[in-house]
């Protein structure tokens, strides 16, 4: 894997060109200690304040500087903060694989994990963790490949899905926590060789689905599609871009929000897998109503 991943980065170098609505790719740097393995983040609506959670179980809360063109050009945040358990204990091993996040109108936050797929509640950053009740299809999930996305609507209801649903042609499981229980009504069509990697809802009340398809050699492709939600499921498929192969490194996080013009505005961010061949970097793009 190391291997490809280098002659990845060498093969994505020419630079294809963005799709339309790019606005912006930022290279995310810190010595920090347990930076990196970015799979979520969330922006706030003034599109300067963030968190992101690294796959590591540890998050950073931090400012976005942005110039008059709403470009990003400079990155500040604090301390990366490791995740607890239920008690005080900090996460660990296997229990410790997180990779969605979802930020509730209260404050605090959900976040899914795939080794031991499961959802986390806490309260505030730094609180001890409350389990989330499990559905019984996370026990039989795919290691490594369990619930990557998570996203919450206004509701409060949330919304979770694997990166695999076990066949090309089979829709991915959206599994839905609302009133204290989970259900399996919903899904979400697959399409070629992408899977899914975060979620969000806009301030449209839309869902957005943000996956990945890594092409050996060549490096990874991103897309994201957009989806209305209602009664009978999801509808309206709308697939936003779909970025060349090798254009982007590894991206994993998103976060919907609108600018001070009320353009819709998609904030996407790279897991580098904790080594040097890849980079941390934020994408962002401006979407369509």
């Amino acid at each position: 894997m190391a291997g490809l991943v280098v002659l990845a980065g060498l093969e994505g170098s020419a630079s294809p060109s963005p799709p339309p609505g790019f606005l912006g790719d930022f290279e995310w740097s810190s010595d920090m200690k347990l930076f990196g393995g970015f799979s979520g983040i969330e922006v706030a609506a003034n599109g300067r304040d963030f968190i992101a959670l690294s796959d590591r179980a540890a998050l950073t809360q931090g400012r976005i500087t942005r110039d008059a063109d709403g470009r990003i050009v400079a990155v500040s945040t604090g301390p990366m903060q490791r995740l607890k358990g239920k008690g005080d204990d900090l996460l660990q091993g296997a229990r410790a694989d997180s990779e969605g996040i979802a930020l509730a109108s209260d404050g605090s936050l959900y976040i899914s994990f795939e080794a031991v797929a499961r959802v986390l509640h806490y309260k505030s950053i730094g609180s001890s963790a409350e389990n989330l009740p499990d559905h019984p299809d996370f026990a039989h999930l795919q290691n490594n490949s369990s619930l990557e996305a998570l996203a919450i609507d206004a509701n409060g209801a949330l919304y979770t899905l694997p990166e695999r649903s076990g066949n090309r042609d089979r829709p991915f499981p959206v599994y839905r926590f609302s009133k204290g229980k989970w259900d399996k009504k919903l899904s979400i069509p697959r399409e070629g060789g992408f899977r899914p990697v975060g979620a969000d809802f806009g301030p449209d009340g839309r869902f957005y689905l943000l996956e990945r398809d890594f092409r050996g050699l060549s490096g990874f492709s991103s897309r994201l599609r957009r989806f209305d939600l209602g009664s009978k499921g999801f509808s309206n498929e709308t697939t936003l871009f779909e970025s060349p192969t090798g254009l982007f490194d590894n991206l994993e996080g998103v976060s919907i929000w609108r600018d001070s013009k009320g353009r819709l505005t998609a904030t996407m961010v790279s897991d580098n897998n904790m080594t040097v061949f890849l980079r941390t970097e934020i994408v962002e793009f401006r979407l369509p109503d």
